[in-house]
């Protein structure tokens, strides 16, 4: 196993980050969609109010109260229900509470202290946000900044605690473990912040070097190719992404079928594609047309009195995407234009991409995964599966028996990342 996952700390990876500004379930979608919109991943942790303010928490009291993770296909699926869409003003001020999916084990508290790989298997697991301490003491990158390394403390932390006035509730060497479940390390701040898979795979972006000659190998012979994606047929209705669940990743594929019997994707439905799009553009598009139409965008006429209603909004949206829908404030809006244009061409590779090519393409699109497809000719590419973040995290901690990374050369590597 490469040194890295064994000699690096969550800590190391909190450098920079900004103070988690806990999101409440009693926040309504329009604030939410704002907050959606600057999240990592498509999304946002959700948390139950403070019983008492006042009243500093442990850690266990702070994970009781996370909720869930709230996407931004969450918010379009609740927003394209037949009630929402009579009423879109009422439907935006909706509760989160109403809409969120309760599942309080997609984020785990762990200390600063945590190894890198213990981390990676929480995340395996099925963990998609890690909440850290955000210690007044805690420096920076493994052995020049952290608080543990191999097993030992820095000598000053103790004395750091002091100087800084924080000698009540700071805890000391044995009172602090690097275990995800402790309850009261670095109460005396209790301030956190948040990473997200996409800044772990950052990071291991950064140390490919060290990972070396796991990047170089392709995504196949890494067995990091997930064959159970969902999909939907693009003469069926969009709608049947509202009355499925993707799970890891949030995706539907949309496939036409080939004369061949294969399965050709055209695009997709999922949290990415819908981050920054107009969520109420979306959600008429999604009750009102074919899988196919969502995702290629049309031109057909739509009903003038919804299209005023959506104008009379009191405010400005902003973040809107032009690619991905449509904003009432531009020169080309009007009655006879399109309310959602999708993006349809989905992000692909091939199985024998490598595994650092797959994840620049994730990181620089800003996705949460990347469709796999096999054949010579782009047209006739057939899908075969998809690589998301849990794939790739699954993929870097693991050593296969065997890794052929082929007769690519560093130079070949680099080229493949750069496209």
């Amino acid at each position: 196993m490469a040194s890295v996952f064994l000699y690096h700390v969550v800590g190391d990876l909190t450098v920079g980050k900004p103070e988690l500004e806990e999101f409440t379930e009693t926040e309504t979608l329009e604030s939410a969609v704002r907050a959606i919109r600057e999240s990592t991943e498509c999304g946002i942790p959700v948390w139950k109010r403070r019983t008492h303010p006042g009243m500093v928490e442990n850690n266990e009291m702070r994970q009781q109260r996370f909720v869930g993770i709230l996407t931004s296909l969450d918010v379009v699926s609740f927003l394209a229900k037949s009630q929402c869409l009579d009423d879109h003003v009422k439907a935006i001020k909706t509760l989160v509470s109403d809409v969120v999916v309760p599942n309080n084990g997609l984020l785990k508290i762990v200390d600063p202290g945590t190894r890198l790989i213990d981390a990676l298997e929480m995340m395996k697991q099925g963990v998609r946000r890690l909440l850290v301490p955000k210690s007044a003491v805690w420096k920076g990158m493994s052995k020049r900044f952290s608080i543990i390394y191999h097993g030992k403390w820095l000598k000053n932390m103790e004395g750091s605690c002091n100087n800084l006035g924080l000698n009540t509730g700071c805890p000391s060497p044995s009172s602090l473990s690097s275990s995800a479940s402790s309850t009261s390390a670095y109460m005396c701040n209790n301030r956190f912040c948040c990473l997200s898979r996409e800044d772990i795979i950052r990071f291991l972006l950064g140390c490919l070097g060290a990972l070396a000659p796991l990047p170089l190998a392709s995504i196949s012979s890494l067995g990091a190719i997930n064959q159970n994606y969902c999909s939907i047929d693009a003469s069926l209705p969009a709608s049947e992404a509202m009355q499925k669940h993707p799970g890891d990743p949030s995706a539907f594929a949309i496939m036409e079928s080939t004369p061949e019997g294969h399965h050709r994707i055209l695009g997709e439905i999922s949290v990415s594609k819908l981050w920054k799009c107009d969520y109420l553009a979306a959600a008429w598009a999604l009750a009102n047309l074919s899988a196919g139409q969502f995702v290629m965008g049309i031109e057909d006429n739509v009903s003038s009195r919804w299209l005023n209603d959506i104008c009379d909004t009191s405010k400005p949206r902003k973040h809107v995407s032009t690619n991905c829908g449509f904003n009432p404030s531009g020169p080309s809006f009007g009655v006879g234009r399109s309310t959602y244009r999708g993006r349809s061409a989905p992000l692909t590779c091939k199985t024998t991409s490598s595994l650092a090519a797959v994840m620049a393409q994730i990181l620089s699109h800003r996705a949460t995964h990347v469709w796999v497809t096999e054949g010579e000719d782009d047209d006739v590419d057939v899908l075969v599966g998809v690589v998301g973040y849990t794939d790739i995290l699954a993929a870097v901690i693991k050593q296969p028996t065997s890794m052929v990374p082929g007769s690519r050369s560093n130079t070949e590597l680099r080229s493949e990342m750069h496209h």
